[in-house]
């Protein structure tokens, strides 16, 4: 196997571990970018030299960087995701930062896709060095007016997260917005429709508006894109394309647990496998590990049942959570996961989720955590 790298981002810096071949032994690689906001940090699996790392700096703003030799050198982009400047006497929009990265399908080589806060998506064709705003969904009169209010509540302001594209047809493309739901594209970006049918909402809400709904995470599988697994504020959903309605598959989870957390990663080639990190989400939401007591749940049936699987990480009094990317599997076998704390641990299992060791602690919040195959 080629060598095994983590690309951890955190609140300031980002930092890539190599990894052996038994995923035994780890060297880290950084800090890069020291004391700036790093979002999200992704290789291009295309050509597996290609990083980009979403960052929002103090002194260049929000921009993307960009590295074609694995992190040794650097460089920022030249036009960074932006919204156009407003005309005379308009309101204009400012991406506050970029969240999401996700490389374009195995057929566009060059292509970027990104999503921004205030909710946003944009596009590059040239490996990231400039970005141009998809129209279809920025300038789309449905999303602008509804999308990216900086008042929904969400921490650090609204996300559009989630980007996927469907690795049998480049135009076909989904997204995630913190708040605002899910949606479609099957005209790449032209146009697009929501995917809310059979979601939850928070008490008091109307349910058929795409508006008030928040996905935390969505997850395609490779080996049936055709089926997705969403990770939602109001619980874990499986949809069966051609479908349009998602099912609540978290009801079956311990009622002592709960449904509620941030990610949701899938087994690279078996679509009934499924990995979450629930976290506590009443009352004021804490936002923490139920009662301290941290672990992850994988389903092997699509969701029918749900296993704990906590062996080695800490029993109780441990108060942190796993935000929405920060958790990821490798494609080795079996599979490896990983997953980063908002307290700045850094947790690994090379039998899927049998046994948990840690990497790294005392790291800043990780806020993402990728994995990628090195040449």
């Amino acid at each position: 196997m080629r060598e095994l790298a983590l690309l951890v981002a955190t609140r300031k810096g980002a930092w890539i571990y190599r990894g052996d071949a038994g995923r035994r032994e780890w060297s880290a690689d950084g800090p890069h970018f020291l004391g700036h906001i790093i979002h999200h940090l992704v290789l291009d699996p295309r050509d597996r030299r290609t990083l980009l790392a979403a960052a929002k700096t103090g002194h260049l703003g929000p921009t993307i960087f960009r590295s074609t030799d694995l992190g040794r050198t650097w460089s920022e982009a030249r036009r960074p995701p932006a919204f156009p400047k407003a005309a005379e006497g308009e309101m204009g929009r400012a991406v506050d930062h970029t969240f999401w990265l996700t490389p374009g399908h195995a057929s566009e080589p060059g292509v970027w896709y990104a999503g921004t806060s205030p909710q946003a998506l944009f596009r590059s064709e040239d490996g990231g060095e400039t970005w141009e705003g998809v129209a279809g969904f920025n300038d789309a009169p449905a999303y602008r007016d509804r999308a990216g209010d900086a008042q929904d509540g969400t921490p650090d302001g609204p996300k559009l997260h989630s980007i996927l594209v469907d690795p049998r047809d480049a135009a076909h493309l989904y997204l995630g917005m913190s708040g605002g739901g899910v949606h479609e594209s099957r005209d790449a970006g032209l146009s697009w429709a929501p995917l809310i049918d059979g979601l939850e909402v928070v008490a008091g809400f109307d349910a058929s508006q795409w508006a008030f709904h928040d996905p935390h995470c969505i997850a395609l599988c490779p080996s049936n894109p055709d089926r997705l697994y969403q990770q939602n504020h109001c619980g874990i959903y499986r949809i069966d394309r051609p479908s349009n309605r998602w099912h609540r598959i978290g009801r079956a989870m311990p009622p002592g647990v709960g449904d509620i957390g941030f990610p949701i990663v899938v087994h690279p080639r078996d679509d009934r496998t499924a990995w979450v990190f629930p976290m506590d989400g009443t009352d004021v939401w804490p936002r923490t590990s139920p009662d301290g007591k941290p672990a992850a749940y994988v389903t092997r049936d699509g969701g029918e049942t749900w296993q704990r699987q906590d062996t080695g990480v800490p029993p109780a009094e441990a108060w942190w959570t796993v935000y929405r990317q920060a958790m990821a599997s490798d494609t080795c076998d079996p599979v490896g996961l990983y997953f980063g704390t908002a307290s700045g641990s850094l947790w690994a299992s090379a039998d899927e989720g049998e046994r948990w060791t840690p990497l790294a602690d005392n790291l800043p919040p990780i806020f993402a955590v990728e994995t990628a195959i090195l040449d």
